[in-house]
């Protein structure tokens, strides 16, 4: 392990959430000016098995983070382009009112495309990657879009991996290995995981069912109940209880929730980020880029989540238990707690994967992030 002294605070907070086996485990990674501070882990990646430095665990939303910076790195060497429509690549997409939708859109929540209750057939459907294409690129968008962004809680990682996939002719798969991981150094980037990698894989618990209630149940009177109609839409398709427990998820690419890092991995992308695009003297991302990732695309109030947000191009504004937030912080959490971000004003980049689901209604993550974040910021403002 490594830690600063200066980090000494934090890591002690981290160590704190893991006191007993039905804490789970996690790992805590964090970077200053691309210099790495702080690289620990503890607990239990399952009941018998401790969590050690190659663990790696499914992270829910964190992986649109990943998803989103596959874009900037293809936008900037002008293979798509933001404000092209998503049909300039994907003609199919262009179907039922869709045509002037752009990939803009798209990575700011606003192409009204958040419905996966119902996309497909089967409590097992979503598995079935070009199933899901088809009835995205068949769908007709939410006409709120038009007034604000909705999350896209499930098909986020769908549509920008199918887009990106047309674009370049390649896999969404080979497009993360050749962007992300090899330019970084590390593997465990993975949408689909690798038969011989699986074994590292922390076990996820407890069950999300939402305060312990029947999952089928609870989704289908959400879907019913107004201002939480567009969550259960966005983020509750049937059996998804069940699924996310499927060894199966791991041979799909649904980058919008399956993604499975280790906090190593996350935590480097995020240090590059926060660091001008540059690691280890390697230029990773150009500045005008990063500074169009974190530009505030959005004000107005998501009609998913019920809030403003403040969307940047792929990723939210870093959420801390704190007074004081991060102005041009970018990032991505999941549901149940892991999570990553970068801080350009600090050059801080934070990044918690954990197999412990904190919290199956909070649609970004539950508060152990958030806490460590406001540790960091305070150390760093000292």
């Amino acid at each position: 392990m490594l830690v600063h002294p200066r980090f000494l605070p934090l890591a002690d907070r981290f160590f704190s959430m893991y006191r007993q086996p039905n804490n789970g485990g996690g790992a805590l990674v964090a970077y200053v000016h691309g210099e790495k501070v702080l690289d620990v882990w503890a607990g239990y990646a399952d009941r018998d098995r401790r969590w050690d430095r190659d663990t790696v665990s499914l992270s829910f939303s964190t992986g649109k983070g990943v998803a989103s910076t596959v874009t900037h790195r293809l936008a900037e060497r002008g293979i798509v382009d933001y404000d092209a429509p998503v049909a300039t690549y994907w003609p199919e997409f262009g179907a039922a009112g869709k045509h002037e939708i752009t990939i803009r859109d798209v990575l700011t929540h606003r192409a009204g495309l958040h419905k996966v209750r119902g996309l497909v057939a089967g409590r097992t459907g979503l598995l079935d990657y070009e199933s899901v294409i088809e009835a995205l690129a068949a769908a007709a968008p939410d006409p709120r879009r038009l007034r604000g962004p909705g999350y896209h809680a499930v098909t986020y990682g769908w549509l920008v991996a199918e887009t990106l996939a047309r674009a370049t002719g390649k896999p969404f798969t080979e497009l993360v290995r050749e962007e992300i991981a090899q330019p970084l150094g590390l593997d465990e980037f993975w949408y689909r995981v690798p038969q011989d990698q699986r074994r590292r894989i922390a076990k996820l618990f407890p069950h999300i069912n939402p305060g312990g209630l029947d999952w089928r149940l609870t989704s289908s009177v959400l879907s019913y109940a107004g201002p939480l109609r567009g969550l259960a839409e966005a983020a509750m398709p049937d059996g998804f209880d069940e699924l996310v427990r499927n060894p199966a998820v791991h041979d799909a690419v649904m980058p919008g929730w399956n993604g499975v890092f280790s906090a190593r991995s996350l935590g480097r992308m995020y240090a590059a980020i926060a660091n001008g695009g540059v690691i280890d003297g390697t230029r990773f991302l150009q500045p005008e880029t990063v500074e169009q990732m974190g530009a505030v695309q959005t004000r107005d109030r998501d009609y998913v989540l019920g809030v403003k947000l403040g969307w940047r191009l792929g990723y939210h504004p870093p959420l801390l238990a704190s007074r004081v937030q991060p102005t041009r912080g970018l990032g991505h959490y999941g549901v149940g707690g892991s999570g990553a971000y970068a801080d350009p004003e600090t050059g801080l980049a934070l990044a918690f994967v954990t197999n412990r689901l904190g919290n199956a209604v909070t649609a970004l993550g539950d508060l152990r992030l958030a806490r460590l974040g406001a540790e960091a910021q305070a150390i760093m403002r000292t």
